[in-house]
């Protein structure tokens, strides 16, 4: 909210329109006060709390923060209004952007200040986590058009310059066609082309769908001489792989996907994200400040100037005599050198070209995905996850069981449709 002047200072600026755009655009700012939040350490709970305290703008990144956390903690039905709700605020936002994010976009409105949607790759995962609960909830169809979603959001659909090339959602997509009866082998080159390791063929016989997931993923940071470029960091992961044990099966979880690369390039291609545009007009305006200030003393030097004239002295004789008089020619081009590189100063000042660095920081850095056969019952299961050396992590050993429901013979809808897969999700990273 703008603090209005006073009236007896409007009153002192009335004879000078260029103050009165100075009080507008140097006008305080209140913030709003988030309530105070007790925590529980609980982290579906602090994060809804935080949600429900968080401006409307940030709703976004904190429903993804949620679902991530109720994810990882079984709680299906949490995960999954969380993310239902993200995807629908982001896809009204994407196809018919809002008022605050055009505002945003300009020079004098910082870029956190629009709605948060989130980079490709955040976007991408959001799609990835609620397939997992759409296969899980025996909907491979609804996973595959997410699959899809997710490879239109890393691709470039509009210049055609890059094409996505994240490699579990084009793999998932061609599975799920493959479970459905259909055709998935475009899918299926589409992600050993993307993939740094070999990746296996489709079993459509699979009951199980394992995603597992390790490292932290990466975290932004504001770089440049205006804070305008949005850069990305990425802590070392100890766990580069992981092994899955089950039913005498030992199967091996390299990395399919890495959060951080994928973060960092477009179409294999490392970049940043600019906002020159802003930056360049902060530069810019802030110059052009300096070199009118500089003028405007340059030229306040010479307001004086030496005359000539002739006079009568007291004895009655003309004589010519030299006067030193205001140059208001010069006075005056001083005043608006003066006026105006305060008005670039001030106008360069209020550009905000900082980088929006705003995150959904507990993602991960590496995904791998495995499909396995297993017989009814409940099945002991151990993950290890593995340093680059190849050895053990024991710290981070898990141990957990793997239930597959026996079929409903008696059920004529459940003979009908294709059995329901088991879709286990398992995270090295905490709550």
């Amino acid at each position: 909210m703008f603090c209005c002047p006073s009236r007896s200072l409007s009153r002192r600026a009335a004879g000078g329109g260029w103050l009165a755009s100075l009080l507008l655009l140097t006008g305080c700012v209140t913030a709003p006060q988030m309530p105070p939040i007790v925590f529980t350490g609980d982290p579906v709970v602090d994060g809804n709390a935080q949600l429900a305290a968080a401006p409307a703008k940030d709703r976004v990144l904190w429903e993804y923060r949620v679902a991530a956390a109720a994810l990882r903690r079984g709680q299906d039905a949490e995960a999954r209004a969380k993310l239902d709700a993200a995807r629908a605020t982001v896809a009204g936002l994407v196809s018919s952007p809002s008022a605050e994010a055009a505002q945003a976009r300009g020079t004098f409105r910082a870029e956190s200040d629009k709605p948060f949607v989130g980079e490709p790759y955040e976007r991408v995962m959001a799609n990835l986590y609620r397939a997992v609960l759409y296969w899980r909830d025996g909907e491979p169809d609804n996973a595959r058009a997410l699959m899809r979603d997710a490879e239109l959001i890393d691709s470039d659909t509009e210049n055609k310059t890059y094409a996505g090339d994240w490699v579990i959602p084009d793999w998932l997509d061609g599975y799920a066609s493959a479970k459905l009866a259909g055709d998935g082998t475009d899918a299926l080159a589409r992600a050993r082309k993307s993939s740094a390791h070999p990746l296996p063929d489709y079993d459509p016989a699979a009951n199980v769908l394992v995603l597992v997931e390790y490292g932290r993923g990466p975290r932004k940071y504001a770089a440049g001489d205006q804070g305008e470029q949005l850069k990305f960091a990425a802590d070392t992961s100890r766990a580069v792989s992981a092994r899955l044990e089950v039913a005498g099966q030992s199967i091996a979880l390299t990395p399919w996907d890495d959060v951080t690369y994928q973060a960092t390039t477009r179409g294999g291609r490392v970049m940043d994200h600019i906002l020159g545009n802003k930056a360049e007009f902060k530069k810019t305006t802030d110059t052009v400040g300096d070199v009118a200030l500089a003028g405007a003393v340059i030229a306040a030097q010479n307001t004086r100037k030496e005359v000539k004239r002739t006079v009568i002295g007291p004895d009655g004789k003309p004589r010519v005599v030299t006067e030193t008089v205001r140059d208001k020619g010069a006075e005056n081009a001083a005043i608006g050198l003066a006026v105006g590189g305060l008005l670039a100063k001030l106008l360069a000042g209020a550009a905000q070209p900082a980088a929006d660095t705003r995150a959904w920081e507990n993602l991960p850095q590496y995904l791998s995905l495995a499909t396995l056969r297993l017989p009814p019952g409940e099945h002991p299961a151990t993950l290890t996850f593995l340093d680059a050396a190849g050895q053990p992590l024991p710290s981070r050993t898990q141990t957990f069981a793997i239930a597959i429901p026996a079929p409903d013979e008696n059920s004529v809808a459940a003979a009908a449709a294709a059995p329901r897969d088991t879709a286990v999700f398992r995270s090295e990273l905490p709550d």
